[in-house]
């Protein structure tokens, strides 16, 4: 399953008198990072997450946080005082400058950030906080999972693509080599006299031979067929196709450097793109 390192996921649970909140994000990483925010209460679950996090992932940096906020409409509210107090000061000093101005009403004061104290529940279970977590790293895995599809289908077209043009190489190859004879023998001609035809003809054969590029497009398409292959596995694949990535740039380099035409010069170019598309996404896969 190709699984891509980029996801979020958020998970809202109501446990008796608390609200808690897991949100998890995963970015791009060589390997596998793991980097918590929980409130001080819950620090103890901190190795039970990341046992779990190792179990489901094997690459990105995920970033983990925890809020757990006590329901204001079962509790009792309790009011920052020194807040209020500076707030009163400051309306009293603003009072003097505008004396004509409207005093903040009871309800307004209330309403203002902070005044209402957040209450931390105390008595949460880890079994109760470790549900929401699995529940918001299986939403998390289902995330990489639909943009893993989505880059899967991406390197297929782009396979595809390759796989089209070393076919019309392959269909074009005998006629390019052919043309390369004919214009070495002539020009060979003109600028030698007294050639032995069987010399030259050897020669021919030697430079043509150069030129023949059979080998890399053998080696181009088992590449690509191991790609596909990689793509249909269950395991992380992201640092093999890596390196079938350089290989495939390799080979499509050397192509490049036995074109003796026009016409592959410009497959071995058009190649070379699509594979440095491929890598880009790549970098994405798990």
């Amino acid at each position: 399953m190709t699984r891509s390192m980029t996801a979020f996921a958020v998970q809202n649970t109501s446990i008796e008198t608390a609200e808690i909140k897991w949100e998890l994000r995963s970015v791009n990483s060589r390997f596998l990072e793991m980097h918590f925010r929980l409130p001080e209460h819950c620090r103890e679950i901190e190795p039970l997450l990341r046992e779990r996090l190792r179990s489901r992932l094997s690459r990105g940096k995920v970033e983990v946080s925890l809020r757990t906020v006590e329901d204001l409409t079962t509790a009792a509210l309790q009011v920052d005082d020194q807040l209020v107090s500076a707030l009163l000061t400051a309306i009293a000093q603003v009072e003097t400058q505008l004396p004509a101005s409207t005093t903040l009403s009871p309800m307004e004061l209330l309403r203002w950030p902070g005044v209402i104290k957040q209450q931390e529940p105390q008595n949460l279970s880890q079994a109760e906080l470790l549900a929401g977590f699995d529940q918001a790293l299986d939403a998390l895995c289902a995330g990489r999972e639909r943009e893993g599809a989505t880059l899967r289908t991406l390197l297929n077209q782009r396979l595809d693509a390759i796989a089209e043009i070393l076919s019309a190489l392959r269909d074009e190859l005998p006629s390019i080599l052919e043309r390369q004879k004919t214009l070495l023998q002539e020009r060979t001609a003109r600028l030698v006299q007294d050639v032995d035809p069987a010399r030259l003809e050897q020669e021919v054969a030697l430079l043509l031979q150069k030129a023949d590029v059979d080998e890399e497009l053998d080696r181009l398409a088992v590449h690509l067929d191991e790609v596909r292959r990689i793509l249909l596995t269950q395991e992380p694949m992201g640092r093999k196709l890596d390196f079938l990535m350089q290989e495939l740039n390799r080979e499509a380099n050397t192509l490049s450097s036995k074109s003796v035409a026009l016409f592959s010069t410009q497959a071995a170019i058009d190649i070379k793109v699509l594979i440095e598309q491929m890598r880009e996404q790549i970098q994405n896969i798990e």
